[in-house]
């Protein structure tokens, strides 16, 4: 029997996913029973909110069943264990115990250690994805049973750079949230908030990076309301909120900074990719495109942009032949690299397969260079 490992984010996506491996014996690290608790009374997102109680659920039910810290048999088939962090054994280097996502990879490399075969370990995150294959760990990842539009979760970032893992960070969330209250007063979000420069540094000192990072940007801009460094700083804040909570509210919020740095930095490729993607994420498809469009204007092998441009073709105007070609330049242009490129790489292939697929079923057969398909 094979072994899974499940990270937070994918039960938060589908709570099911506890039940959703038959032949396996499934391992919940106690760290992600720790997240889900927190999110349960944290200030973010409803839906999150819902998701959380209803894998509790799911759990509080298993455990009239028998000992989850042992084991139980799940409805249809396989085994779920909860699988606590072994003090005695050492960390791997490289990770901390201070870090929720570090202690689950621990607790699957502390599995691999004791025998457990073909173990794998399932996460939407991809930052903790290229850690897992760091350590030799197999990864795969689950889809949101929520949303049919995937591939909208794995756009932009990833192929741009790492600011923080796609994980929920429930606590951190729950803390800012106040913060945020700050920088919601009025309709023009450009406008100074008074109030923040007032924030103690002991509550300041209670926020990850990336919530003090939107905190500094909202001070620097009471103070001069032209700083465009704080303009994209607090519109990336943003973009990673949205990210985390799928709160449609942040990547609007987002929109309104990156125009004002854009305004001064119109050729800032990496800034206005961003600034797409939370266009498409509001639901301005159209607008999304042209943002795209202008940034491969400027820099044509924009892996990024090309890749963004293929989802908004395919999810937002569902143009199967134009999102195929897009995937198609993808996967050439990634086609040697490093471990984070062939990645993409895998990404785009999966994109173009499931286009193909998808135009297929809806009578549109798609044709891409090499002919009809």
């Amino acid at each position: 029997m094979r072994t899974v490992v499940l990270d937070t984010n994918v039960l938060l996506a589908d709570p099911d996913t506890l039940l959703a491996f038959p032949d396996a014996e499934v391992l919940l690290p106690e760290t992600v029973l720790g997240e889900i608790d927190k999110l349960k009374t944290s200030r973010v997102d409803p839906e999150l909110r819902f998701r959380g109680r209803e894998v509790s659920r799911i759990l509080f039910d298993l455990s009239e069943k028998g000992n989850l810290l042992e084991g139980v048999d799940l409805p249809e088939g396989g085994r779920l264990r909860i699988a606590p962090l072994d003090s005695d054994m050492d960390m791997p280097e490289g990770l901390s115990t201070r870090n929720a996502d570090d202690r689950i990879l621990a607790v699957a490399h502390q599995a691999c250690i004791r025998g457990c075969e073909s173990l794998t370990l399932v996460t939407n995150d991809l930052n903790m994805l290229l850690k897992a294959q760091a350590f030799g760990l197999n990864v795969e990842r689950r889809e949101d049973a929520s949303d049919g539009s995937w591939a909208k979760r794995y756009i932009v970032r990833p192929f741009q750079r790492y600011k923080i893992p796609i994980t929920i960070l429930a606590i951190a969330i729950a803390v800012f949230a106040g913060v945020v209250a700050f920088a919601v007063y009025s309709t023009n979000l450009i406008q100074p908030a008074s109030t923040v420069s007032g924030v103690p540094d002991e509550f300041r000192d209670q926020l990850n990076t990336d919530n003090r990072a939107l905190l500094d940007g909202l001070i620097e801009l009471e103070a001069n309301p032209n700083d465009f460094a704080a303009m994209k700083s607090v519109a990336n804040a943003y973009y990673n909120l949205r990210d985390q909570t799928g709160n449609v509210a942040y990547a609007q919020r987002a929109i309104t900074y990156y125009e004002g740095y854009l305004a001064e930095h119109p050729d800032d490729v990496l800034v206005r990719t961003d600034m797409a993607a939370m266009y498409f994420y509001s639901g301005a498809t159209d607008r999304a495109i042209q943002e795209a469009t202008k940034v491969l204007e400027i820099e044509p092998d924009h892996i990024g942009a090309n890749y963004n441009l293929g989802i908004f073709y395919w999810r937002g105007r569902q143009d199967y032949e134009a999102a195929a070609l897009q995937f198609t330049k993808v996967e050439s242009l990634t086609r040697n690299g490093d471990a984070h490129t062939q990645l993409i790489n895998q990404d785009a292939k999966a994109s173009l397969g499931a286009v193909i697929q998808e135009a297929q079923d809806a009578g549109q057969p798609v044709s891409i260079p090499g002919g009809s398909i």
